[in-house]
């Protein structure tokens, strides 16, 4: 059996990239996403996901970036390694806003995969323990034939590698559930509807994340600090493709949320 879960990361950082979130999960193969509680457009996403409530919902836990987070990962690293950030309590609070919003969610992932870092994830860890989100992604893609993917891409997710066995064994300490296959992060901002049919028709056993960043590109995020703007049109288009959905079928793959997986 293969079961698939498609989570849009980014729910909640421009009403254009919500907007396209809820069309790839409308007439899309979207499943997931998660959501920014420091998002500029965090009650739009509120609100449009209490009106789709078959679109599962997790946390996109937010550490850097944006003031008054740190710009950039080396940043970041030398925040946690001064004490100058309180990782738990920040994780924390975005959750808690989230769940005050009413909404219910059943995952929990971090922001340009922040939680590879030890002390991000024994707070990660420890939020999903608190607040009953079993659900916690493991960022490690699985094999993918080289063509088309930028090899600065393919060598940072072989460095990912490198910490795979600690994060697992962690999460397992914990009770924690995870995917047992993860794809999307040599993809991002990469691909198109025959690079997904590809990626379909090569899902091992088992159950499997795809992290993708759809959305439209519209005047809020084109003002956004991102790099990844009219790559989300592209990635949009992939996930509603009819060829991606003849593909689920032909291969026999299951579309499940995380609580279904």
């Amino acid at each position: 059996m293969r079961s698939l879960a498609v989570n849009a990361d980014d729910f909640g950082f421009t009403p254009d990239v919500n907007e396209g979130i809820v069309e790839a999960h409308v007439k899309g193969i979207l499943t997931s996403t998660t959501i920014m509680a420091t998002g500029a457009a965090f009650e739009d996403a509120v609100r449009l996901a209490k009106q789709h409530p078959t679109l599962d919902i997790g946390c996109h836990l937010v550490l850097v970036g944006e003031s008054p987070f740190p710009p950039t990962i080396p940043k970041l690293l030398e925040a946690v390694a001064r004490k100058r950030i309180r990782i738990y309590d920040e994780l924390a609070s975005q959750v808690r806003r989230i769940v005050n919003a009413g909404l219910r969610p059943t995952h929990l992932d971090t922001h340009k995969h922040t939680h590879l870092l030890p002390a991000v994830l024994q707070a990660v860890i420890r939020v999903s323990e608190e607040f009953r989100i079993p659900w916690i992604r493991r960022p490690f893609d699985f094999p993918l034939q080289p063509g088309g993917i930028p090899w600065k891409r393919r060598i940072v997710n072989s460095l990912f590698g490198s910490v795979r066995g600690r994060s697992e064994r962690l999460l397992q300490k914990h009770g924690c559930r995870f995917t047992d296959h993860f794809a999307g992060f040599q993809l991002t901002g990469n691909y198109d509807a025959a690079t997904l049919v590809a990626l379909i028709r090569s899902l091992p056993e088992g159950s499997t994340e795809f992290m993708c960043h759809p959305g439209h590109c519209g005047p809020e995020l084109r003002a956004a600090r991102t790099r990844l703007k009219e790559s989300r049109e592209e990635e949009l288009r992939a996930l509603m493709a009819p060829e991606v959905h003849e593909a689920l079928a032909a291969e026999n793959v299951r579309l499940a949320p995380f609580p279904r997986l």
